[in-house]
C-alpha cells in the first residue's frame, strides 16, 4: 500500500471541531470511516485505539481490521486484555511481530526511543494494510496527545498513518465518554505505555530488564494496585503509585509482600517514589517535558527541524537526571531516580 493511496482522514469533514460534544464527534467519526472503506487500525488495547477500533467496526464490518504489534515491550496481559475485548464486539484482529529489540537504535534506548518502535510498527502495519487492500492505515491518536512529547508521531507521518480521533478533536474525556456509551471494557482503564517506558534512557533495554518490569508490575496487580509503574533502575526497583495508595504500600503486610516479591525478580532495592504516580512528568528530566511539551513549538524544538532529535553525544549521552522523592521499602536500600518517558 503506498502512502499516496491512503485517504487522509479530516479532508472533505463537515467543518470546524471545535466546540462540538463528544456525541457529535462520534457521529463525524463514524461517517468520516463510512468514506473509507476499509482500514487497518493500530490497535493496542487501550481506550483510544479500543474506541476507534470498535465504531470502525460497526460501520466497515469485516473491512475493518484491527492490528496489533507483538513486541518484548507489549504487557502480555495487555495483549491477552486486548484480544479478549475485540472478541466481545467481533472485531477482527491480527497480531504481528515487531522486532525492535533487534534494532540496536531503539535497543541504545535514546531520548527518541519510540521514534525506531513506532517505525518498525508502522512497516509492520503497512505490509497488512498492502496485503488486505485497505484504504488507509489508521491509529488511535488523539488530540491531548498533540502537545506531549510524542517522537513516535514523527514515524506515522513518514509510513502515511493517518489519525482520525485527533482530526476531530477528540480529548481524553470524549473518548472515555464515548467508549462508556458504547460499553467498552477498556472505557476506565488506566493508561498503561509500554514497558520500555520504565527504563530510563540510555540503559539498553533487554527482554531480562523488560520481564523483570511485567513481573514486578503483576505482582503489585496482584495485590490490588491498578495504576502503577515501576522504574526499572538496575538493581533498584521504584515504585509509582497514586499518592493516595502510598499509606496502603507502606502497610507491613503489603510492604513485605512486595519487598519479598521483588527481590525474588532480581531487584536488591525497592523504593517508592513520594511524588507518587507521574505519566508522562520525567520527560523534564530529558529536557523534554514542561513547559515546552505542552505545545508543539516546545516539542518541535526539541525534535529539531525534521521532526526527531539527532542522534549524537549532545542528546544521547546527556546528563538526564530528574531526581525526585525516593523511600525504601527494604532496609540499607536507596537509589536515586532518572528521567525516563513515562
Amino acid at each position: 500500500m503506498s502512502t499516496d493511496a491512503l485517504i487522509k482522514i479530516g479532508e472533505g469533514s463537515n467543518g470546524p471541531t471545535d466546540g462540538l460534544t463528544w456525541q457529535q464527534r462520534l457521529d463525524r467519526l463514524r461517517g468520516e470511516l463510512a468514506a473509507l472503506g476499509s482500514a487497518v487500525i493500530a490497535y493496542s488495547g487501550g481506550v483510544d485505539s479500543s474506541l476507534l477500533l470498535r465504531v470502525a467496526h460497526e460501520i466497515l464490518g469485516s473491512r475493518a481490521l484491527g492490528v496489533i504489534g507483538r513486541s518484548d515491550s507489549y504487557a502480555e496481559r495487555e495483549l491477552r486484555l486486548a484480544l479478549e475485548q475485540a472478541k466481545s464486539f467481533g472485531a477482527r484482529v491480527e497480531v504481528v511481530t515487531t522486532g525492535e529489540l533487534a534494532d540496536p537504535l531503539f535497543r541504545s534506548n535514546p531520548i527518541h526511543r519510540c521514534y525506531h518502535c513506532k517505525s518498525e510498527l508502522y512497516r509492520k502495519l503497512g505490509e497488512v494494510a498492502q496485503r488486505v487492500g485497505a484504504a488507509a492505515l489508521l491509529d488511535g491518536t488523539i488530540a491531548d496527545d498533540l502537545a506531549d512529547w510524542r517522537p513516535g508521531r514523527r514515524a506515522a507521518s513518514e509510513s502515511g498513518v493517518r489519525s482520525p480521533l485527533a482530526d476531530l478533536g477528540f480529548t481524553k474525556a470524549d473518548v472515555r465518554a464515548a467508549a462508556r456509551s458504547l460499553g467498552l471494557e477498556s472505557a476506565g482503564k488506566p493508561a498503561s505505555p509500554c514497558l520500555a517506558s520504565r527504563i530510563p534512557y540510555g540503559v539498553e533495554i533487554t527482554r531480562e530488564n523488560l520481564n523483570m518490569v511485567e513481573d514486578a508490575e503483576g505482582l503489585l496487580r496482584s495485590l490490588g494496585f491498578q495504576e502503577l509503574r515501576v522504574r526499572h533502575h538496575g538493581d533498584t526497583a521504584r515504585i509509582e503509585v497514586p499518592i493516595d495508595e502510598i499509606a496502603r504500600l507502606l502497610e507491613p503486610r503489603v510492604r513485605e509482600q512486595v519487598v519479598k516479591g521483588l527481590r525474588g525478580l532480581g531487584y536488591r532495592f525497592v523504593t517508592v517514589d513520594l511524588e507518587g504516580l507521574r505519566s508522562g512528568s520525567l520527560n523534564v528530566g530529558a529536557g523534554v517535558g514542561a513547559p515546552d511539551s505542552q505545545s508543539q513549538g516546545g516539542i518541535q524544538t526539541a525534535l529539531g527541524a525534521s521532526g526527531v532529535v539527532p542522534p549524537g553525544p549532545e542528546r544521547e549521552n546527556r546528563n538526564l537526571s530528574n531526581r525526585g522523592g525516593d523511600i525504601t521499602l527494604a532496609p540499607h536500600g536507596g537509589g536515586g531516580t532518572e528521567g525516563d518517558l513515562r
